[in-house]
């Protein structure tokens, strides 16, 4: 980080330490009282609830848990959700899982929808790469649904939900707050942070409140100097142009602007316009040491940065017809992201072991370096719309009931580029494409759903609830080669005027291509299914404090379609979720769990296939059993909480390389193919920890006319498969486990607060995510410097931050 940026943070801490001493004669305390602070009320059921009242498996964290716990974002988040595990790629490329239900998804463009809804106030903002990557700020909670929440919120909530509630405008006056961070990483550069809020009170029933925040996060990824000689060129190439420390810093700024319209005692009208861009330079994987590499560096030779930009519009209408509420909510979400990614690693290794740089020639067929990268780019458009019914909440018989529409168009362009190749080998429309895909996939979703819930007696609750569903899902477009390099995939497997592909017909005319960009088309299909899932439920209150409960719950995933035409489209995942929970409250004290079996039938396995092109079939059933619980405490000012979870998430048949429905890997299809174990019936599930605890204890006292805290929080997730495949898992080898602890200690006053801080104590290097770029069957040798193997990278948690925060409210 250069010293202008140094000086412009540190400038902007100190005028914040001084307008915040010049406004504490006005400033209001925002925090609630320590009374309230437990009390967090949830929309798990689509309505306002006590957490302790809602017969569901839920961690909440509230506002200000998430201040004093040092989240900024889904992966600080994560940390403290037992039940939750978090697989990133770098900022805006996560994946979320719940309870185990992981087979090793890659995200790619044209794979499985997430088994995870997320959702930013009432809209669901899943796109195929994951989560969008929230700056945390102004949240009045998270909430984290675990198991099955298919009635309520649908496709992609098969294993549970993420609700990232926002602060509404609040009618009851004007007020501000304003905070800034300096910190240092380890290892690594200077970042911070400047972020605020203006509540505007325009009327005794009107109110604005808008939000803007921008982070800088330091880089702590060396790319150091290296060079690589191509074997059948002998051509060198070295990446000087590149080389960097700390190359991997990332920049997010964004708003948030709401309004809220009480039209009367009735109805209220909420409009909200969200946006955020994250420039993220670099990657996020460090080497696996070797003679080259060490702690946190690596070796890449073409530029690597990703810009993620998006916006959410959404308008929610609440109000009464008669004594029952009705919502009607919709919205739309925009997204477009651009990366540029090295792909050398791969270039060189086919070259290596089978002479691929051959066949790269300019038009004189002079050879020239194979040396490949990525420029890909994904532009979504989400359009959504939800109506829902509730009767009055005391009446003995209560129902909820809503229709639900969704539509996602994901544009998707894929540029892998060789420079200064042959025009014939060149894909036609493009500059230098060895490789193109470029295509359009469209998700739909339509539902009606509903939960009856009746009060047998005062202490017994019975529901049911059942969603009706219909989805239509299309991949339509071009992936592959020019015609002259295969005779295969690419130009030679498009469409011709009568239908059949151009290898099947080579005299024929390519029929216009279908997708702007793209030079003809080679895949234009479709997958729609319409079923239904269901959810049982009995609720016990022993005493006002102490309620068991006992679900039956089903959630799915919408199938989709393979982009290898010669597959077939893959079909729903369904989970089928058997619980027993309790929620308890006793003084000040709380103690929640949930036990649960989780059947997961037709698994959606994706793995590289030929080409590198990713294939899902459905050839697999699992089973996870487990226990979560948390207990908290507070009394005066010391709180403490622990949370954990236990998940033996194992597959049930054996995972065959060609899928049948016996699950017998030697099954011959006659086609050529050769089937074979890839996994045997037994092996764990990957991602996910079979233990994952977090514990954090807190302690407020006073320092003079100043109210004070020390807080410790401490994290583990233990050993993780990193891939389903056995020989594969061998060749990567599980993720290890790891500890971090996360300190603090501030002090606060009349809306003035400071305070310093220290995450990841120990600086851990815990392995979240994995890749190597190599054939899947050759990727052996670990040091990633022989003719015949691959490197291997590992995306690692941040490396300890130490930093200071000050802040005022007005």
């Amino acid at each position: 980080m250069n010293a202008s940026r140094i000086s412009a943070i540190a400038r902007v801490l100190l005028a914040g330490t001084a307008l915040g001493s010049a406004g504490v004669a006005m400033a209001q305390e925002q925090a609630a009282a320590p009374a309230d602070r437990d009390v967090i009320i949830v929309t798990a059921q689509k309505r306002e609830q006590n957490l302790q009242d809602v017969p569901i498996a839920i961690t909440a964290l509230g506002n200000e848990k998430l201040k004093d716990l040092q989240v900024s974002e889904l992966q600080d988040v994560v940390k403290f959700l037992p039940s939750v595990t978090i697989q990133t790629g770098g900022p805006g490329f996560s994946q979320v899982y719940f309870r185990g239900v992981a087979s090793g998804e890659n995200a790619n463009h044209s794979a499985s929808l997430p088994t995870v809804g997320t959702y930013l106030d009432e809209m669901p903002v899943t796109t195929i790469q994951g989560a969008l990557d929230i700056h945390a700020y102004d949240l009045a909670r998270v909430e984290a649904l675990a198991g099955p929440q298919g009635t309520l919120y649908g496709a992609s909530s098969m294993a549970g939900t993420i609700k990232m509630v926002t602060n509404k405008p609040d009618y009851s006056g004007s007020y501000g707050s304003a905070d800034v961070e300096l910190n240092s990483v380890a290892h690594g550069d200077v970042g911070g942070t400047i972020e605020g809020f203006y509540n505007a009170r325009l009327s005794d029933n009107a109110a604005l409140r808008l939000v803007a925040w921008y982070r800088h996060d330091g880089g702590y990824i060396d790319n150091i100097p290296g060079s690589r000689t191509y074997p059948s060129s002998g051509i060198t190439q070295n990446n000087s142009a590149y080389a960097k420390d700390n190359y991997n810093d990332v920049d997010t700024y964004g708003a948030r602007l709401a309004l809220g319209i009480e039209l009367d005692e009735n109805w209220t009208v909420r409009p909200t316009v969200m946006g955020q861009i994250q420039n993220a330079n670099g990657s996020f994987s460090q080497e696996r040491s070797t003679a080259v590499t060490g702690d946190l560096q690596t070796v890449q030779y073409n530029p690597e940065f990703s810009k993620d930009k998006w916006l959410q519009a959404a308008l929610t209408i609440e109000g009464k017809i008669g004594s029952w509420d009705l919502v009607a909510t919709g919205g739309q979400l925009w997204r477009k992201d651009h990366v540029e990614s090295d792909y050398s690693d791969y270039a060189y290794f086919y070259d290596a072991l089978y002479g691929y740089g051959a066949y790269f020639y300019d038009n004189n067929y002079d050879l020239v370096s194979p040396n490949q990268y990525i420029q890909g780019g994904d532009t979504y458009r989400r359009s959504f719309g939800e109506i829902r019914i509730s009767s009055p909440q005391d009446n003995r018989l209560r129902l909820i009931a809503g229709l639900f529409a969704q539509r996602q168009r994901h544009e998707i362009t894929q540029n892998y580029i060789v420079d200064g190749i042959a025009d014939i080998n060149t894909v036609p429309g493009t500059a230098s494409d060895i490789w193109l895909t470029r295509q359009t996939r469209v998700d739909r979703d339509y539902a009606a759903f509903g939960e009856l819930s009746f009060d047998v007696t005062d202490k017994l609750t019975l529901t049911g609830g059942a969603r009706l569903y219909n989805y239509k899902n299309s991949l339509v477009g071009f992936f592959g080669y020019a015609r002259n390099f295969s005779s295969r995939t690419g130009v030679s497997a498009c469409f011709t005027t009568t239908g059949a592909p151009l290898n099947q017909n080579p005299g024929g005319t390519l029929a216009p291509a279908i997708v702007d960009g793209s030079p003809c088309t080679n895949l234009d299909k479709s997958t729609s299914d319409t079923s239904a899932i269901y959810k049982l439920n009995a609720t016990y209150k022993i005493n006002p404090d102490v309620m068991v409960y006992a679900t039956w719950s089903q959630g799915f995933r919408p199938g989709g379609i393979n982009r290898r035409g010669t597959l077939p489209p893959y079909r729903p995942d369904k989970l089928a979720n058997y619980e027993i929970g309790w929620k308890t409250q006793i003084g000040s004290a709380t103690f929640n769990g949930a036990i649960y079996q989780e059947d997961w039938n037709d698994i959606q396995l994706s793995f590289l296939g030929e080409n590198g092109l990713t294939e899902i079939r459905n050839a697999g059933i699992a089973r996870i059993r487990g226990i979560e619980a948390d207990l908290a405490y507070r009394s005066g000012g010391l709180s403490l909480s622990l949370g954990g979870s236990y998940n033996d998430a194992t597959i049930r048949r054996d995972f065959c390389r060609i899928a049948n429905p016996n699950f017998d890997c030697t099954f011959d299809p006659g086609d050529g193919r050769t089937n074979a174990l890839l996994a045997a019936s037994g092996s764990q599930l990957p991602v996910t920890a079979k233990f994952k605890g977090n514990a954090v204890a807190r302690y407020e006292f006073p320092v003079g006319t100043w109210e004070g805290h020390f807080q410790g929080a401490l994290g583990y997730i233990g050993k993780r498969r990193s891939d389903l495949r056995d020989s594969e898992n061998a060749i990567k080898g599980d993720f290890p486990s790891y500890t971090t602890l996360d300190l603090s200690a501030g002090i606060k006053r009349d809306g003035l607060r400071f305070e310093l801080f220290a995450t990841n104590l120990f600086d851990e290097r815990g392995i979240v995510n994995s890749g190597v770029q190599c054939l899947e069957t050759t990727c052996g040798d670990p040091d990633g410097i022989s003719n015949t193997g691959g490197v291997f990278y590992d995306v690692v948690i941040k490396p300890r931050v130490i930093g200071i925060k000050a802040g005022f409210d007005f």
